[in-house]
């Protein structure tokens, strides 16, 4: 049980992740959205990383390479002039999904895509990534602590007065879902009542990410994108007129000045947000903000389960708390890759990548690439180089929310030390993961509590 006397942490290797769990891989059995490899692909990364660092993966219209060793990644990621990040998220290429789409959004009224954040490159990535960060400021972020920690407090006991007699519960339901959707949505000034509309609005948002859903469910995921939009264009229209001390008062008057921001480049607009344009970021905020965080929480509590002698390590010295967050980062990476697509004829780890194609750099895989990490599948918080996992990207395109992320796993860590004596996983699970390859996480995790 999580939190009796132990001996001094040791790392341990833990759960079906590792590739000696299934030592007789085949890379032919390998399937994006096979559900069985889905809920351990593990196995399979550490075979490409071995056999085929650029693995070929058959999809309908045309095929995705697989880029899976640390240093690969890296260089994918540096290189925008190469690898560009205009693509579709869901990885599938179909006529008939446009089509309706756009039907869609013509007939209720919705705004249009645009590329933002995520999906733009330099220079247009570039002033979106100055104007966000005048928004998003540290401050801001810094900001939230009280908020994250009264947050946390609330939701521990809760939890603790529904599991009299040690019953076990969901923590996913009753923590790592609830926390990090309501604190990004204090950050935007959404009132308690419409958490519910958040949370399904974000869900509507990665429903087609990485998964193999239908049409007709692309199209109502879609629908409730555009509910998503109109509530927040009211808001921000309302900002005009009565502005707050808030997020989208801030999206709304950020501005690029030329000199004090240090760009001198014509080819960078120095326009202010449009509404389509920040609608889109609010959009990347509400997903960031608290779909990869509730998928880092639950796995570690997981990892902490099955490793007491780190929970109890934990609660003799939080400031042990950092560490474990990022360990539980590199080894959950919840977004397990992005894509990317080639603007010209390329060459990585022996492999020709033809122009045009599109690439996955896999985070998860790098992240436990042996030649980086050292016994890369063991939960280590106490590693040399924990912080230099790719779990939030890296170069020009590294997560904005990765600063709230991490405090709110510090936060949380610290409040759970203080409150609970001890926790233990019930044996009610089976640690079954959502059916999607590149946001990975549990769908639920039975845990039974004690209070200090």
């Amino acid at each position: 049980m999580a939190g009796m006397p132990t001996e001094e942490a040791q790392p341990v290797r833990t759960g079906p992740r590792g590739p000696d769990d299934k030592p007789d891989i085949d890379l032919g059995d390998f399937g994006l959205f096979d559900p069985s490899v889905q809920q351990c692909p593990h196995a399979y990364y550490a075979k490409m990383r071995e056999e085929a660092p650029v693995f070929e993966a058959a999809l309908p219209g045309a095929p995705l390479y697989l880029i899976t060793r640390y240093d690969d990644v890296v260089e994918v990621v540096r290189d925008p002039d190469t690898f560009s990040s205009e693509f579709d998220t869901s990885g599938h290429v179909n006529s008939e999904l446009a089509q309706r789409l756009i039907d869609l959004y013509r007939s209720e009224g919705g705004y249009p895509q645009v590329r933002t954040l995520l999906t733009a490159d330099p220079p247009a990535h570039t002033r979106f990534r100055r104007l966000i960060s005048k928004a998003f400021t540290p401050k801001v972020i810094a900001d939230l602590e009280p908020t994250i920690r009264e947050v946390a407090v609330g939701l521990i006991d809760e939890m603790l007065a529904r599991t009299v007699g040690g019953a076990p519960l969901d923590f996913v339901q009753s923590f790592a879902v609830p926390l990090p959707v309501t604190v990004i949505a204090r950050a935007l000034n959404v009132p308690d009542d419409r958490l519910a509309d958040f949370k399904r609005w974000s869900d509507a948002s990665i429903a087609g990410i990485g998964t193999d859903i239908s049409i007709e469910q692309r199209v109502e995921a879609e629908r409730e994108v555009i509910e998503y939009q109109k509530y927040f264009a009211s808001q921000l229209e309302a900002r005009r007129l009565a502005p707050q001390d808030d997020l989208l008062t801030n999206l709304l008057n950020a501005r690029i000045d030329r000199e004090s921001d240090g760009i001198g480049d014509d080819d960078v607009s120095d326009a202010p947000l449009t509404m389509a344009e920040m609608l889109s970021i609010i959009q990347q905020l509400l997903v960031a903000g608290n779909e990869t965080t509730t998928k880092m929480l639950t796995e570690m509590m997981r990892l902490l389960g099955e490793n007491p002698a780190e929970w109890q390590a934990l609660r003799g010295d939080t400031e042990r708390a950092r560490s474990i967050v990022e360990e539980s980062l590199r080894l959950s990476t919840p977004t397990q890759g992005m894509f990317r697509v080639a603007r010209r004829d390329v060459t990585i780890a022996g492999a020709d990548i033809p122009a045009g194609s599109r690439v996955v750099v896999m985070y998860a895989a790098a992240n436990r690439d042996p030649a980086v990490f050292d016994d890369p599948e063991s939960f280590c918080p106490e590693r040399d180089g924990a912080t230099n996992h790719l779990a939030f990207g890296r170069g020009i395109h590294f997560c904005v929310g990765a600063a709230l992320s991490r405090l709110e796993g510090k936060v949380v860590l610290e409040e759970l030390a203080r409150r609970l004596s001890s926790f233990e996983l019930a044996a009610s699970n089976i640690f079954e993961y959502h059916p999607s390859f590149m946001l990975r996480g549990l769908e639920r995790l039975d845990v039974c509590l004690t209070a200090a």
